[in-house]
Protein backbone atom coordinates (compact mmCIF):
# COMPACT_ATOMS: atom_id res chain seq x y z
CA UNK A 1 0.00 0.00 0.00
CA UNK A 2 1.48 3.74 -0.99
CA UNK A 3 2.90 5.18 2.23
CA UNK A 4 2.19 8.88 0.43
CA UNK A 5 -1.31 10.37 -0.58
CA UNK A 6 -1.28 11.58 -4.18
CA UNK A 7 -1.34 15.11 -2.70
CA UNK A 8 1.61 14.40 -0.98
CA UNK A 9 3.37 13.05 -4.32
CA UNK A 10 2.05 15.77 -6.17
CA UNK A 11 3.28 18.65 -3.76
CA UNK A 12 6.91 16.52 -3.72
CA UNK A 13 6.69 16.84 -7.33
CA UNK A 14 6.18 20.47 -7.63
CA UNK A 15 8.72 21.34 -5.23
CA UNK A 16 11.87 19.05 -6.32
CA UNK A 17 11.04 19.65 -9.89
CA UNK A 18 12.65 16.44 -10.77
CA UNK A 19 12.09 12.93 -10.96
CA UNK A 20 15.43 10.42 -11.66
CA UNK A 21 14.13 7.17 -13.77
CA UNK A 22 15.83 4.28 -13.48
CA UNK A 23 15.87 0.13 -14.24
CA UNK A 24 17.98 -2.24 -13.36
CA UNK A 25 17.54 -5.75 -12.89
CA UNK A 26 20.65 -6.44 -10.23
CA UNK A 27 18.91 -5.32 -6.59
CA UNK A 28 21.99 -4.51 -4.80
CA UNK A 29 22.87 -2.39 -7.46
CA UNK A 30 19.55 -0.27 -8.04
CA UNK A 31 19.73 0.02 -3.94
CA UNK A 32 23.36 2.01 -4.58
CA UNK A 33 21.25 4.12 -7.04
CA UNK A 34 18.59 4.61 -4.75
CA UNK A 35 20.84 5.88 -1.98
CA UNK A 36 22.82 8.38 -4.44
CA UNK A 37 19.85 9.78 -5.46
CA UNK A 38 18.42 9.97 -2.05
CA UNK A 39 21.22 11.46 -0.91
CA UNK A 40 22.11 13.80 -3.61
CA UNK A 41 18.76 15.44 -2.46
CA UNK A 42 15.71 13.28 -4.97
CA UNK A 43 12.84 12.67 -2.96
CA UNK A 44 10.76 10.61 -5.65
CA UNK A 45 12.20 7.76 -7.88
CA UNK A 46 10.56 6.26 -10.83
CA UNK A 47 11.42 2.72 -11.36
CA UNK A 48 10.91 2.06 -15.05
CA UNK A 49 9.74 -1.92 -15.06
CA UNK A 50 11.06 -2.85 -18.27
CA UNK A 51 12.41 -5.85 -17.88
CA UNK A 52 11.51 -9.37 -16.37
CA UNK A 53 10.88 -9.96 -12.44
CA UNK A 54 11.09 -5.79 -12.44
CA UNK A 55 7.82 -6.16 -9.69
CA UNK A 56 10.49 -8.39 -7.41
CA UNK A 57 13.61 -5.49 -7.46
CA UNK A 58 10.90 -3.24 -7.10
CA UNK A 59 9.30 -4.77 -4.16
CA UNK A 60 12.62 -4.94 -2.88
CA UNK A 61 13.47 -1.60 -3.38
CA UNK A 62 10.36 -0.14 -1.71
CA UNK A 63 11.07 -2.22 1.73
CA UNK A 64 14.77 -0.89 1.27
CA UNK A 65 13.55 2.90 1.07
CA UNK A 66 11.02 2.38 3.73
CA UNK A 67 13.93 1.20 6.36
CA UNK A 68 16.37 3.15 5.62
CA UNK A 69 15.92 6.08 3.21
CA UNK A 70 12.57 8.20 5.05
CA UNK A 71 10.48 10.33 3.31
CA UNK A 72 11.86 8.59 -0.26
CA UNK A 73 8.17 8.64 -2.60
CA UNK A 74 8.87 5.39 -5.18
CA UNK A 75 6.67 5.35 -7.84
CA UNK A 76 7.00 3.01 -10.99
CA UNK A 77 6.99 3.93 -14.80
CA UNK A 78 6.59 2.20 -17.92
CA UNK A 79 3.42 0.37 -16.48
CA UNK A 80 1.10 -0.19 -19.23
CA UNK A 81 -2.48 -1.85 -18.31
CA UNK A 82 -4.62 -2.05 -15.27
CA UNK A 83 -3.48 -5.06 -13.92
CA UNK A 84 0.11 -3.82 -13.34
CA UNK A 85 -0.79 -0.67 -11.67
CA UNK A 86 -2.51 -2.76 -9.13
CA UNK A 87 0.48 -5.52 -8.84
CA UNK A 88 2.65 -2.55 -7.88
CA UNK A 89 0.56 -0.41 -5.72
CA UNK A 90 0.09 -3.69 -4.06
CA UNK A 91 3.95 -3.54 -3.65
CA UNK A 92 3.99 -0.08 -2.19
CA UNK A 93 4.12 1.74 -5.34
CA UNK A 94 3.19 5.48 -3.67
CA UNK A 95 2.44 6.69 -8.04
CA UNK A 96 2.24 4.68 -11.07
CA UNK A 97 3.65 6.27 -14.51
CA UNK A 98 2.68 5.23 -18.01
CA UNK A 99 3.66 5.73 -21.69
CA UNK A 100 0.10 6.25 -22.77
CA UNK A 101 -3.39 7.40 -21.31
CA UNK A 102 -5.51 4.03 -20.25
CA UNK A 103 -8.58 4.68 -18.36
CA UNK A 104 -8.10 1.08 -16.75
CA UNK A 105 -5.21 2.27 -14.89
CA UNK A 106 -7.21 5.93 -13.87
CA UNK A 107 -9.56 3.64 -12.58
CA UNK A 108 -7.11 1.20 -10.52
CA UNK A 109 -5.22 4.02 -9.19
CA UNK A 110 -8.19 6.42 -8.25
CA UNK A 111 -9.91 3.87 -6.35
CA UNK A 112 -6.62 3.39 -4.33
CA UNK A 113 -5.99 7.91 -4.18
CA UNK A 114 -3.06 6.61 -5.52
CA UNK A 115 -1.15 9.62 -8.25
CA UNK A 116 -1.32 8.17 -11.68
CA UNK A 117 0.81 10.71 -14.24
CA UNK A 118 -0.07 9.51 -18.01
CA UNK A 119 1.82 9.77 -21.37
CA UNK A 120 0.22 12.46 -23.81
CA UNK A 121 0.83 13.81 -26.51
CA UNK A 122 -2.01 16.11 -27.72
CA UNK A 123 -4.21 18.71 -25.91
CA UNK A 124 -7.45 16.29 -26.51
CA UNK A 125 -5.18 13.67 -24.48
CA UNK A 126 -4.59 15.90 -21.73
CA UNK A 127 -7.81 17.20 -21.34
CA UNK A 128 -9.43 13.71 -21.06
CA UNK A 129 -6.48 12.71 -18.43
CA UNK A 130 -7.67 15.85 -16.21
CA UNK A 131 -11.08 15.10 -16.92
CA UNK A 132 -10.23 11.52 -15.40
CA UNK A 133 -8.66 13.32 -12.53
CA UNK A 134 -5.13 13.52 -13.09
CA UNK A 135 -2.91 16.05 -11.59
CA UNK A 136 0.20 16.09 -13.74
CA UNK A 137 0.18 14.75 -16.48
CA UNK A 138 3.39 13.30 -18.56
CA UNK A 139 5.12 14.95 -22.10
CA UNK A 140 5.67 12.13 -23.75
CA UNK A 141 8.33 11.80 -25.34
CA UNK A 142 9.65 14.90 -24.18
CA UNK A 143 11.92 15.70 -27.30
CA UNK A 144 9.63 15.01 -29.78
CA UNK A 145 7.36 17.96 -28.42
CA UNK A 146 9.77 20.45 -27.10
CA UNK A 147 9.33 23.28 -24.51
CA UNK A 148 7.05 25.29 -27.30
CA UNK A 149 4.91 22.34 -27.09
CA UNK A 150 4.45 23.44 -23.12
CA UNK A 151 3.83 26.72 -23.81
CA UNK A 152 0.95 26.28 -26.17
CA UNK A 153 -0.91 23.88 -23.71
CA UNK A 154 -0.52 26.73 -20.90
CA UNK A 155 -2.02 29.12 -22.80
CA UNK A 156 -5.45 27.75 -23.14
CA UNK A 157 -5.06 25.28 -20.01
CA UNK A 158 -2.81 27.30 -17.62
CA UNK A 159 -3.75 25.14 -14.94
CA UNK A 160 -2.53 22.08 -16.54
CA UNK A 161 0.82 20.61 -14.62
CA UNK A 162 3.30 18.90 -17.40
CA UNK A 163 6.42 16.62 -16.62
CA UNK A 164 8.36 15.83 -19.52
CA UNK A 165 10.10 12.72 -19.53
CA UNK A 166 12.86 12.05 -22.48
CA UNK A 167 14.94 14.85 -24.10
CA UNK A 168 15.61 16.24 -20.53
CA UNK A 169 18.85 16.84 -19.71
CA UNK A 170 21.15 18.02 -16.29
CA UNK A 171 22.18 21.17 -18.07
CA UNK A 172 21.32 25.01 -17.31
CA UNK A 173 20.12 25.47 -20.65
CA UNK A 174 17.57 22.47 -20.85
CA UNK A 175 15.98 23.11 -17.83
CA UNK A 176 15.53 26.64 -17.90
CA UNK A 177 14.00 26.21 -21.67
CA UNK A 178 11.10 23.54 -20.17
CA UNK A 179 10.88 25.51 -16.44
CA UNK A 180 10.51 28.72 -18.69
CA UNK A 181 7.72 27.19 -21.04
CA UNK A 182 5.90 26.09 -17.32
CA UNK A 183 6.53 22.88 -16.42
CA UNK A 184 6.10 21.56 -13.31
CA UNK A 185 8.95 19.22 -12.82
CA UNK A 186 10.62 16.74 -15.57
CA UNK A 187 11.70 13.19 -15.26
CA UNK A 188 15.01 12.70 -15.71
CA UNK A 189 16.37 8.67 -16.77
CA UNK A 190 20.06 8.20 -19.09
CA UNK A 191 20.79 11.71 -18.89
CA UNK A 192 21.10 11.89 -15.36
CA UNK A 193 21.81 8.13 -14.50
CA UNK A 194 24.31 6.62 -17.35
CA UNK A 195 25.20 3.93 -18.51
CA UNK A 196 28.76 4.93 -17.58
CA UNK A 197 27.95 5.81 -14.17
CA UNK A 198 26.29 2.44 -13.87
CA UNK A 199 29.29 0.46 -15.59
CA UNK A 200 31.83 2.00 -13.44
CA UNK A 201 29.66 2.12 -9.99
CA UNK A 202 30.35 5.29 -9.59
CA UNK A 203 27.87 6.39 -6.72
CA UNK A 204 29.85 9.48 -5.66
CA UNK A 205 29.60 11.07 -9.35
CA UNK A 206 25.62 9.90 -9.02
CA UNK A 207 24.79 11.72 -6.10
CA UNK A 208 26.51 15.19 -7.34
CA UNK A 209 24.95 15.24 -10.55
CA UNK A 210 21.87 14.88 -8.92
CA UNK A 211 22.63 17.51 -6.46
CA UNK A 212 23.58 19.26 -9.31
CA UNK A 213 21.04 19.02 -11.30
CA UNK A 214 18.57 20.29 -8.02
CA UNK A 215 20.34 23.26 -7.71
CA UNK A 216 20.23 24.06 -11.33
CA UNK A 217 16.37 23.38 -11.11
CA UNK A 218 16.10 25.46 -7.85
CA UNK A 219 17.50 28.52 -9.65
CA UNK A 220 16.04 28.77 -13.11
CA UNK A 221 12.61 28.58 -11.25
CA UNK A 222 13.29 32.26 -10.05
Amino acid sequence: MAQFSRLEVAQAMKETGMIPLFFHSDIELSKKVLKACYDGGARLMEFTARGDFAHEVFGELTKYAIKELPGMIMGVGSVTDGAAASLYMALGANFIVTPVLREDIAIACNRKKVLWSPGCGTLTEIARAEELGCEIVKLFPGDIYGPQFVKGIKGPQPWTSIMPTGGVSPTEENLKGWFDAGVTCVGMGSQLISKDIIANKDYAKLEQDVRNALAIVKAVRK
